[in-house]
């Protein structure tokens, strides 16, 4: 597990953005790429994730000038990409009928199993949705959760206890302590 980003840091990469430097953008992107991405991967297939992933931080450089706060890059960057959603809301059938690309090494059940999931948390409520696949698509820990959103550590852990509680009950399996002979 990486540090979480810290907003000193965050603001300096964002006025050394604003001054042109090259090394600066790759920073923010390589930084906030996993919180657009699953903003995106929520609401649309792998594919057009990706190209909205693209087309945000397009968006996002071009208003850098715009940000208030540089060291609220991280929520300013996730309303962007809320707004830059598809034409039309999140689309069951297209999801359904994606063509997610096959995850390396992984069995026919656990891409099923995969594909499933993550067909569940596109339908929970946005900040559970967010929240879960930055945590389990993007891999991403609760603290840095939280350092990229501007949320707090604990709503970073209501949000994932929450969500992971719709998602079981969305997939229909049954908490531990309920199963076990305690």
């Amino acid at each position: 597990m990486k540090a979480a980003t810290l907003p000193l840091d965050i603001a300096r990469q964002v006025q050394e953005a604003r001054r042109g430097s090259q090394a600066a953008f790759a920073w923010l992107y390589r930084t906030f790429a996993p919180l657009v991405h699953a903003i995106h991967l929520g609401m649309a297939p792998r594919a057009r994730a990706e190209e909205l992933t693209q087309e945000t931080f397009v968006i996002a450089f071009g208003r850098l000038e715009q940000l208030r706060e540089p060291a609220r890059f991280g929520p300013w960057i996730a309303m962007i990409a809320r707004r830059n959603r598809p034409a039309a809301a999140i689309d069951e059938r297209a999801l359904a009928d994606a063509d997610e690309p096959v995850w390396p090494g992984a069995g026919p059940e656990a891409v099923a199993q995969a594909r499933q999931a993550l067909h569940a948390i596109r339908r929970l409520p946005e900040a559970y949705r967010e929240t879960l696949i930055l945590r389990l698509v993007e891999g991403l820990s609760g603290p840095e959760i939280a350092s990229l959103t501007g949320l707090t550590p604990q709503s970073v852990r209501v949000n994932l206890h929450r969500g992971m509680q719709r998602l079981r009950d969305a997939l229909g399996v049954a908490r531990q302590e309920e199963t076990s002979d305690g």
